[in-house]
């Protein structure tokens, strides 16, 4: 069997009969010519990430069956081509929706940005020149974070952004204070508002034939494309059903990598957190542990404690 297999598709995950005692999967796999095939491993490492399957909630506004435009998830988009001399509604603010709006912006006839709740918009620069998540991702920054009021914290780096240009004249101001959401990352979203090239709207409510109705009650007429960044849904259907809970099948993990249900830990899923930098790093060292713990150098606690830990993180994040 080669070490490594491309162009392979993971159909499913389960645990081999003597699990208990070996630890080990039972892994179904579709190769590029539609065959399945059969191997058993010692570990699973799951890094899929939680980006491949699209939330397009076009049930959710009334009219889409009859809109005459097209409507696609950002999942689909490659560049703006497709969108040259059009006029198109991006839908979400989220990272990826900012950069869409802004490339679209370049070639389109008109484009409007539909955010539901606006965004505190953060450039990659500070203000001596150097990398943004080099001078304010920082221990000293973080510990007085802590130790300082969260109201002082926010009214301290929202005024600093609000200076630089304000966020409530450019359509953007959010209804939710900095620290209490991921901010925006955007160099270039403030410019192309200021152009005119870019319109800042209301949440979408729905579609008018050719046009669509935002909850302002303003209408967008002859609207060739909406495009959708609405996230996506973390789904891992390959996965075993115990592992997972709810409609959705949503995963409870130690510390966002180690199911706590499994008797033997020879499986881990990378990367389903949010952080403050780069996500890179925090992976790697996700990967050394997982490895510790597979090969038995490192354990982990207790089921119990594993989910009194889990729970404390929960109620700590829904403060938020």
């Amino acid at each position: 069997m080669w070490s490594c297999m491309i162009q392979t598709t993971v159909k499913n995950v389960a645990q081999r009969p003597d699990f208990s005692l070996s630890g080990q999967w039972d892994i179904v796999t579709i190769n590029k010519d539609g065959e399945e095939e059969r191997h058993v491993f010692d570990a699973v490492l799951v890094c899929s990430g939680h980006y491949t399957h699209p939330s397009l909630p076009l049930s959710g506004f009334p009219g889409y069956e009859t809109f005459s435009g097209r409507c696609f998830h950002s999942w689909e988009y490659k560049d703006a081509d497709a969108c040259r001399g059009k006029r198109v509604v991006v839908v979400g603010i989220g990272n990826s929706g900012g950069d869409i709006a802004v490339e679209i912006s370049r070639s389109a006839k008109k484009t409007f940005l539909s955010t539901r709740q606006g965004a505190w918009v953060i450039g990659r620069m500070s203000s001596n020149g150097l990398p943004l998540d080099m001078t304010a991702i920082t221990r000293l920054n973080n510990m007085l974070t802590l130790l300082l009021p969260r109201t002082l914290v926010n009214w301290a780096a929202e005024r600093a952004l609000n200076y630089k240009y304000d966020h409530r004249l450019y359509g953007l101001k959010p209804k939710h204070r900095l620290m209490d959401r991921r901010p925006l990352i955007n160099d270039d979203l403030p410019g192309r508002i200021l152009q005119g090239a870019l319109v800042m709207k209301t949440n979408l409510k729905g579609f008018k034939d050719s046009g669509v109705e935002f909850e302002d009650g303003s209408v967008e007429e002859n609207i060739d494309a909406v495009v959708f960044c609405t996230g996506y849904n973390g789904t891992f259907p390959f996965l075993p059903s115990a592992l997972t809970h709810g409609p959705q099948r949503e995963l409870t993990l130690y510390k966002t990598l180690f199911p706590p249900s499994l008797v033997r830990p020879t499986l881990a899923v990378m990367g389903l957190f949010q952080t403050k930098g780069p996500i890179t790093p925090i992976v790697e060292m996700q990967a050394r542990w997982a490895v510790k713990v597979f090969t038995g150098s490192s354990c982990l606690p207790p089921k119990e404690k594993m989910l009194e830990v889990i729970e404390s993180e929960r109620k700590r994040n829904m403060k938020r």
